[in-house]
């Protein structure tokens, strides 16, 4: 082929594309960006775009051209930054690369921003790729606003794809999309988890980054198949009512020479000054917000995931670091924003605009941030003055309740409001509970080795957090491995620890963790008012001394009550007096020391009947046994 085989004369650009994408308005670039395979006059081929403004020259390389950066030029399209080609015959799965060239003598081989798919890591070239999938999950689609509502339970399991199960045949092979898609349903259906959270499947050149150093914005990781394969283990999920999340990060990027930065020998997508644009922490590049087309490449991500993938929620990384200009820096290593301050109004502005796009376009699907600070209104509406997320992590409480567990029982009275904090502010924002990877990476251990005591004691006090969690107000999330009790810290290149669960405390508590989901996903109490006060009640939150807490959840009108208490030390509360709102049969539905979860068997006997005697400010009470380390669910149909 020479030159004269690629096209100038047909785009797929109207005015209005340039014009949108220059005034950072245009949120469905992935349809013009990149390579698209088509017909043109009856001849087919591909038609390439990349935004390159800074460049003087760019063309298409590949094995079609044995890399020759002279035999397939683009053209200029006007004053929009785009260089644009249809070249005939080249089609799908072949590799390619652009190949810029600036003034001053900048010259680089450069991955597509806008491919659908890369080349296997290390290897770094774009694949072609058309988006044909044939999906099978329309019965999900047309109700799928039941299930991720603020109204529904949402129980996640996080979890990593390239360690979660590795191939039967190699240990040191990972399992594919296609091949993990059974057994990753039948796992989530069987321990009842609502939803799917992949920490980033988008390509990333350093498997050690687990995903978080984004460099294919519009590519799911070719480690584990093609594009259509992970569509494949989407729809499957879907097909068995189970809702995909999506880690994303659009707060920093890798270095690595053949992708983003200094993309046309500028800095394109990230500032230009280190005090803005490189992250002390991770060593990589930060997005500059205030550009149009940046926030246009980066919502045009986001809104391709849910259109393309049909992605149910996407959770926003590390947002701390976005909303700060001084994150992770010492004085003078930052720049302030025009008033002086440290808020970075243009990140600000990016995050507002990114969820107002992707709310106004799938209103079913729900945005997550991932925010550790104070900042005010972060799941709140744009309108109201919020960031407009639909959720946000409780950190906070994940880091209180981790350092109260990892005590010693005889210790816990003196830290009881490290529990109890928590409902000063459980309903400033729409809240869901993690238990994450960060929890059990980086030294820290998994959870069961972080709870103290003999062996017994660990597994009760893991069964107790979990059981604390799912009945507390708030959505859930639990990471993988966690359902079984992993003892072994996550590592990102081994798999889990599956043959442990033959074994009995870890076959228990999948049952504990099973039955929880199944009872939170089946009592509207214990979710429909996950982000209302009217949703919770006290009626012991002071008795330190003894390491209680007893509580209510709430449902609408009509629902039955649930009463929840937990014992935090080894001693047993029995014949533990507590009033309630209702007079009659409490049934015990849930209780952490069962002999079948691994307890040691102590309960109540089924149920509690109440006793005229007033207490806690009702009526009636009754007197209840709390296992040791131990939490009951207590059910009072109204």
């Amino acid at each position: 082929m020479n030159s004269d085989a690629v096209r100038h004369d047909v785009s797929l650009f109207t005015s209005d594309d340039l014009y949108l994408f220059n005034e950072g308005n245009h949120f469905r670039l992935y349809e013009k960006l990149g390579a698209h395979v088509r017909v043109v006059d009856g001849v087919a081929g591909t038609n390439f775009a990349v935004w390159a403004p800074g460049a003087d020259y760019v063309s298409v390389i590949g094995d079609f051209n044995a890399w020759d950066p002279g035999t397939h030029p683009l053209t200029w399209r006007y004053s929009s930054g785009i260089w644009e080609g249809f070249i005939p015959g080249l089609v799908e799965n072949m590799i390619y690369k652009y190949h810029v060239a600036a003034p001053g003598g900048f010259k680089a081989e450069k991955s597509d921003p806008f491919a659908f798919q890369a080349e296997c890591p290390p290897k770094t070239a774009s694949v072609i790729r058309k988006m044909d999938h044939e999906w099978k999950d329309q019965s999900w689609m047309a109700k799928r606003h039941e299930s991720n509502g603020i109204n529904a339970p949402i129980s996640v399991y996080e979890m990593h794809l390239g360690s979660w199960r590795r191939s039967p045949d190699d240990p040191y092979v990972s399992m594919s999309y296609r091949d993990m898609a059974s057994s990753l349903v039948a796992h989530l259906s069987k321990m009842g988890f609502t939803h799917v959270e992949f920490m980033p499947v988008m390509e990333h050149p350093f498997y050690g980054s687990w995903g978080y150093q984004t460099l294919g914005y519009f590519a799911p990781t070719s480690r584990y198949g093609t594009a259509e394969d992970f569509m494949y283990l989407i729809d499957q999920l879907h097909q068995a009512g189970i809702g995909v999340i999506l880690d994303w990060v659009p707060s920093h990027f890798p270095v690595d020479g053949h992708g983003l930065a200094q993309f046309d020998g500028t800095h394109l997508f990230e500032h230009a000054d280190p005090k803005e644009g490189f992250h002390p922490d991770w060593k990589s590049a930060i997005f500059n917000y205030g550009r149009n087309e940046v926030r246009s490449f980066l919502i045009s991500s986001a809104v391709f995931w849910c259109d393309y993938y049909h992605i149910d929620g996407i959770r926003v990384d590390a947002v701390a670091s976005m909303l700060y200009r001084d994150y992770s820096r010492k004085e003078g290593e930052w720049v302030p924003n025009q008033y002086g301050g440290r808020e970075n109004f243009e990140a600000i502005f990016f995050m507002k605009r990114m969820n107002e796009v992707v709310y106004g376009l799938f209103p079913d699907t729900q945005m997550y941030a991932e925010e550790s600070t104070a900042w005010p209104m972060v799941s709140k509406p744009t309108y109201l003055g919020g960031l407009g997320f639909g959720m946000k992590w409780d950190m906070g409480w994940m880091h209180d309740t981790l350092k109260y567990f990892q005590l010693d029982a005889i210790f816990r009275k003196y830290h009881h409001n490290q529990l109890t904090f928590r409902m000063i502010y459980a309903f400033t924002e729409q809240f869901i509970m993690p238990l994450s990877h960060d929890e059990v990476v980086h030294g820290k251990g998994s959870l069961l080795s972080r709870m103290p005591g003999d062996d017994w004691q660990r597994f009760a006090n893991l069964r107790l957090l979990y059981g604390y969690m799912y009945a507390q107000p708030g959505k859930k999330l639990l990471f993988m491995g966690c359902e079984f009790a992993q003892p072994n810290e996550w590592k990102h290149d081994h798999s889990l620890d599956w043959h442990l669960t033959q074994y009995a405390p870890h076959e228990g508590m999948m049952k504990w963790v099973a039955d929880l989901n199944h009872l939170y996903r089946n009592e509207p109490t214990l979710h429909e008012r996950d982000f209302s006060s009217e949703g919770f009640r006290w009626i012991v939150g002071d008795d330190s001394a003894n390491s209680v807490l007893v509580f209510l959840r709430l449902g609408e009108w009509g629902r039955p009550v649930f009463l929840i208490a937990c014992n935090f030390t080894p001693v047993p509360r029995y014949d533990y007096r507590i009033g309630v709102p209702g007079f009659g049969f409490w049934e015990e539905v849930l209780n952490s020391d069962s002999a079948n979860y691994g307890g040691s068997g102590q309960g109540n006997m089924g149920g509690v009947r109440t006793q005229p005697i007033g207490w806690h400010g009702y009526n009636d009470s009754v007197t209840i046994q709390i296992p040791p380390l131990g939490i009951v669910f207590l059910k009072h149909a109204m």
